[in-house]
């Protein structure tokens, strides 16, 4: 069993456009700026959103964060987008979920520009992933792909199943997993709430992807030998005994699962990292086609 080591491939990542962002600057050329919207208080929201901004500041682009009351009315927050939008400096902008109810993340989603969408959520930037087109890929799936090739992991010819069908994760990772590219060329099945005896297709999966937020549901007797095992899921339960008051847990039991892989994520320190990475690379792409 080996550790698909999402920090050490994030790290390797940002080594690279340390390097790159420094030789813009060393050009005299633009250098990327993320802007990223946090609505509310909630913790991890705000960890996921510090990590983000700590990130640039590591790679040296610069970004901004613009923080809003949890009962900011859509209007308002709709507006910031749009000047974001029109404002030449910023390259990516990234409005963190989830949002509050009287706000609807689609319409939040829809209104950044497809051309600064560097989450990758925006209809256009899906249609062009369907397409086969270039375009921002949803940093998550984006994630799970450089990790993969930062492992030279085997997908070619693979049975790869994803549990969970959402647009963010499980849609848009079966459309990369099965294209004719290294990582890819997957035979994909897509399981989700209606999927009728999950475990029977688990059992023959040499990929499983595990994205449907329910702690611990990928046990020992889903997994084949030799399997590949990502762990998208990320809970975080009250642990009075941890020093931050809570302890986070992956959709698959590690300790059951991992013996029997040749690869597996560890919860913390697996995709998180990766989504980081996609989302810095992104940002990147982003500046450097329109400079």
């Amino acid at each position: 069993m080996q550790i698909l080591d999402g920090r050490k491939a994030a790290q390797a990542i940002r080594d690279k456009l340390k390097i790159d962002t420094a030789q813009r600057a060393t050009e005299g050329k633009k250098i990327p700026h993320l802007a990223a919207i946090l609505v509310g208080d909630n913790g991890a929201s705000l960890t996921y959103v510090n990590a983000k901004v700590k990130a640039c500041q590591e790679v040296g682009f610069r970004s901004t964060l613009i923080r809003f009351e949890e009962n900011i009315s859509e209007v308002k927050l709709l507006h910031k987008v749009t000047e974001l939008n029109n404002d030449p400096d910023v390259d990516g902008i990234l409005v963190q979920l989830p949002l509050p109810r009287q706000i609807r993340g689609e319409e939040v989603i829809n209104c950044i520009e497809a051309s600064k969408d560097v989450d990758g959520f925006h209809p256009v930037n899906i249609g062009k992933l369907v397409h086969g087109s270039a375009t921002f890929l949803p940093a998550t799936p984006y994630g799970i792909i450089l990790l993969l090739e930062h492992y030279k992991v085997e997908t070619a010819g693979k049975h790869a199943v994803i549990i969970g069908r959402s647009r963010i994760v499980g849609r848009p990772l079966s459309i990369l997993l099965s294209n004719n590219n290294n990582p890819g060329n997957c035979t994909v099945t897509v399981c989700h709430s209606h999927t009728h005896d999950i475990k029977e297709f688990c059992r023959h999966a040499d990929i499983i992807v595990a994205a449907l937020g329910v702690p611990e549901f990928v046990t020992a007797d889903m997994v084949k030998e030799g399997s590949v095992v990502i762990d998208v899921g990320i809970t975080r339960e009250a642990d009075l005994t941890k020093k931050t008051g809570f302890t986070l847990r992956g959709d698959v039991d590690f300790d059951a699962v991992a013996p029997k892989c040749s690869w597996i994520t560890p919860v913390p320190g697996g995709v998180g990292p990766m989504t980081i990475a996609a989302l810095l690379k992104n940002t990147f792409e982003s500046c450097r086609v329109k400079n």
